[in-house]
């Protein structure tokens, strides 16, 4: 049986809190893949599905939904304009609403809270009567979706071990896609008003999305507390006894007994960081990885939007698709999407964060440079455009996962939910607020000029970021959370790691 977390309580110098060093991160870093990780997997990971189906879903039956007898008296530029923007705004704010409870009250309560708001505000998506009901539920999805981010992906990156944590990470945050695909060739079975009627169709299609959010609920609440979160919040003796089930679950599946955990790290304990706090540890402590995190989040922003924005009007103007058929083309480009993180996450870990994140980022810019020349030449049709797509995205789907992975593990673990939806809610807003307001401008124009220079100016972003990683991405592949990024709680001088990997590193504080 692998021996219980080696921790040493001393008498605090105040605030009421304890130093305690403990082995917890490490023990938890040299964890062989289990059934276990696959269920944290599941658990948490696939609601970035339910996040890709809502969004694919609502930009598909725009049209629908305006049409007479839907039971919605709405406009297509309504539920594209109005009802998208509140989408966005709700999930800028839930991010950082939600954000600050994760960090302060834990992950776990905060994952099955924001899943459960999610649940409810699809549910009554579905049951809209009126516009006004409408915007409401789609601002109240976004709030709920925005937290989580934050609570989802600081819990999987504490539960993950360090040896495949970018893997795991940019394939679960690619997964969005897996949902994209569904809800594309969804929109096209839900608005066949063959099989339904026009007013009952596209209420079916939010009211999946409140069943899968309810199935992932009764799988998440076998998914525990981060015991790191747990650690630092004065739960220590809970936070052993978390990772001492998980280390009997593997041990009784792998049958023989795991080896020790080598590495301890030395903290002071305290109940919460204030907004302060959280705001000097990124602006003034890691000014290079705050710069970072802007360039990777606003990058991703504007190429999607480049190119998801205008997607249907691109293919029926210039191509003369029928609009019935553009769910099949997106489908296309989802499953290129979903590919990139999923053949190249490994690469994070092994060949690095650097390399990889500057070079998704500077491929899918230079690609989209060269689909908006061979647009402006006339040299391409709905199929070739929708294979440059493909391409582009294959890489840019990698690296906009690898933006939520950087800020994710490059900020001290007590500002580290509230980090990523700090970040998400910057990306998210550039993309969702300017970017619309930009590329629909252009794309809708039914001018070729209009479209490249919309294509140029993702690219251009894109490219810009790639850049910025190649000088200031942290090698963070194969290192635990806390040797990457000093807990704000750690005692300088005690309890060192035994270096990158252990576990248990404590890098003093960086500019970096």
């Amino acid at each position: 049986m692998a021996s219980a977390s080696a921790s040493a309580e001393t008498p605090a110098g105040g605030g009421g809190g304890r130093t305690i060093t403990s082995s917890i991160p490490s023990r938890l870093d040299r964890l062989p893949w289990s059934r276990w990780h696959w269920t944290i997997v599941i658990g948490l990971g696939t609601v970035w599905i339910l996040d890709g189906l809502e969004v694919t879903v609502v930009g598909n039956i725009a049209g629908r939904l305006s049409e007479p007898g839907s039971g919605l008296p709405i406009s297509s530029g309504q539920v594209t304009g109005i009802a998208a923007a509140l989408y966005v705004a709700g999930a800028c704010v839930g991010a950082l609403f939600w954000g600050h409870l994760t960090d302060r009250y834990g992950r776990k309560k905060l994952f099955m809270i924001t899943l459960i708001v999610y649940l409810a505000a699809t549910a009554l998506t579905a049951a809209s009567f009126s516009t006004w009901w409408f915007f409401t539920f789609r601002f109240l999805t976004g709030f709920g979706i925005g937290g989580e981010y934050a609570a989802i992906n600081s819990a999987i990156d504490e539960l993950i071990p360090a040896y495949c944590r970018g893997r795991v990470d940019l394939i679960i945050n690619g997964s969005f896609w897996v949902g994209a695909v569904g809800g594309s060739l969804l929109s096209i079975v839900a608005l066949n008003t063959n099989i339904f009627a026009a007013d009952v169709g596209w209420r079916l299609t939010f009211a999946l999305g409140a069943v899968l959010a309810l199935v992932i609920l009764l799988v998440r609440r076998h998914v525990p507390e981060s015991p790191r979160w747990l650690l630092i919040h004065g739960r220590d003796r809970e936070a052993d006894e978390v990772v001492s089930s998980i280390e009997r679950r593997i041990e009784d599946e792998q049958g023989h007994e795991l080896p020790p955990a080598e590495g301890e790290i030395t903290i002071h304990q305290r109940k919460s960081v204030s907004f302060a706090e959280i705001a000097r540890t990124i602006f003034h402590d890691y000014p290079k990885r705050a710069t970072l995190g802007f360039s990777l989040f606003i990058g991703q922003a504007f190429l999607y939007n480049a190119i998801t924005f205008g997607f249907g009007a691109i293919l029926t103007k210039f191509f003369d698709v029928p609009t019935g058929n553009t769910g099949y083309y997106f489908a296309v480009i989802a499953v290129g999407n979903f590919l990139g993180p999923l053949l190249l996450g490994k690469l994070f870990d092994t060949v690095g964060r650097r390399v990889m994140i500057s070079s998704t980022y500077l491929l899918s810019g230079l690609l989209l440079f060269g689909t908006a020349w061979l647009f402006d030449r006339g040299s391409l049709s709905a199929t070739t455009l929708t294979a440059c797509w493909c391409a582009v995205l294959f890489f840019a789907s990698a690296g906009a996962s690898s933006a939520y992975l950087t800020v994710s593990e490059i900020f001290p673990m007590e500002t580290r939910a509230m980090s990523i939806a700090f970040f998400y809610a910057l990306g998210t807003a550039a993309g969702g607020i300017s970017g619309p307001l930009l590329f629909a401008d252009l794309t809708n124009t039914g001018k070729v000029g209009d479209t490249v220079l919309a294509f140029q100016i993702g690219a251009a972003l894109m490219c810009v970021a790639g850049l910025v990683a190649a000088v200031l991405a942290v090698r963070a592949e194969g290192r635990s959370l806390e040797d990457v990024a000093k807990p704000l709680t750690a005692v300088d001088g005690a309890g060192a790691g035994s270096g990158a990997g252990s576990g248990a590193g404590v890098a003093a504080p960086s500019t970096s």
